[in-house]
């Protein structure tokens, strides 16, 4: 996106920009803010104990496939139960998904997408400006917009529940509407910890406490983009592979009339969870289902149907019906990568 299209877009959404109130927030007691108190932020000084080396995580159940509920709580659960009790528990969220089914069918249809209030104006011009915008949210139409949290379709199937405390902690009991719209759409953004290490002449190994680390792609560089490193050689460019971690906003995709939740699941359920019903988010406008295999996540695109065509898909209010979750401690994992490349040489006839 050039700098006269982003001047042009700024001027744009100041005109769109609404005098009425956006963010609608339910009030919560502070004590009814489920906090765990022996959860730190800071690492335990005194070393690592047994709870250090748990997390709690909600899994939402009730939907295809009972094989892959069974697998996660198996594999991820402190002390998973057995499997005849967790099949009788996902059989009893089924069954309540097809009341849902007839009683909410097409809740998740035509959700209100609101304009941002002129108080939001120069966060809006400062969030703008950041590159991570403008070059990552240029394939299709994009807005930023006040979205309803209750109405947002979700696919994620697990949220990390100690996550969820330490950022309901960094927020505070009564954060205000800045503090609303930075932690939705920061303009700054915290780096994970990462290590890496090569392991061998052609691999790699990245490792982060995040799940966030991923491989962002290629990149083909000239040797003025490589300053400050030594030259192995007289460089005649250089192909990078890249590894980090996404642009971190809240952000959903509109097609078929329904509101996706792309990123920021645990931000989301986190806000929810504190009262807060409406938040920013950057709304990617799809026009058909070629653009949505371009933008959607992998289990999208992998499914549709299941999110754009199901009565009553699994939406952010699900998170929280008891009927429909599952909380368990479970072992806290690290992410890691392997990055490897291979390199071959032929010599070829001479045209």
């Amino acid at each position: 996106m050039s700098t006269a299209c982003l001047a042009q877009q700024i001027e744009r959404l100041k005109k769109m920009i609404a005098s009425a109130p956006t963010l609608e927030v339910e009030s919560k007691p502070e004590s009814e803010i489920e906090t765990d108190p022996a959860i730190a932020v800071e690492p335990n000084r005194n070393g690592p104990t047994a709870r250090d080396e748990e997390c709690e995580n909600l899994y939402l159940t009730g939907r295809p496939a009972l094989k892959q509920f069974l697998r996660f709580v198996r594999s991820e659960a402190v002390n998973p139960p057995g499997e005849g009790t967790l099949a009788d528990e996902w059989k009893a969220a089924n069954d309540y998904i097809r009341d849902l089914e007839k009683g909410e069918a097409g809740m998740a249809d035509d959700p209100p997408i609101g304009k941002l209030g002129r108080e939001f104006e120069s966060l809006l011009i400062e969030f703008l400006k950041n590159p991570l915008v403008r070059h990552g949210f240029n394939t299709v139409p994009t807005e930023v917009a006040i979205v309803e949290l209750d109405r947002l379709v979700v696919y994620q199937k697990h949220i990390d529940l100690t996550f969820v405390r330490q950022l309901q902690r960094r927020l505070g009991p009564a954060p205000s509407e800045e503090d609303i719209f930075r932690t939705c759409l920061p303009a700054e953004h915290r780096t994970p910890p990462v290590k890496w290490s090569q392991v061998h002449r052609d691999k790699f190994v990245i490792m982060s406490p995040s799940n966030d680390l991923r491989f962002l792609g290629t990149m083909t560089l000239r040797p003025e983009h490589i300053r400050d490193y030594p030259p192995p050689g007289n460089l005649a460019g250089v192909i990078g592979l890249a590894l980090g971690f996404s642009s971190n906003f809240l952000n959903a995709i509109y097609a078929e009339k329904r509101l996706i939740l792309n990123n920021g699941s645990h931000r989301a359920y986190a806000l929810r969870e504190m009262g807060i019903t409406h938040v920013p988010c950057i709304v990617e406008h799809v026009s058909s289902r070629e653009e949505l295999d371009v933008v959607a996540s992998s289990e999208v695109r992998r499914n549709p149907d299941l999110y754009l065509k199901h009565a009553r898909p699994s939406m952010l209010k699900d998170y929280f019906n008891p009927k429909l979750r599952k909380v368990m401690p479970v072992h806290r994992r690290l992410l890691q990568l392997t990055v490897k490349f291979e390199v071959e040489e032929a010599n070829v006839p001479a045209l």
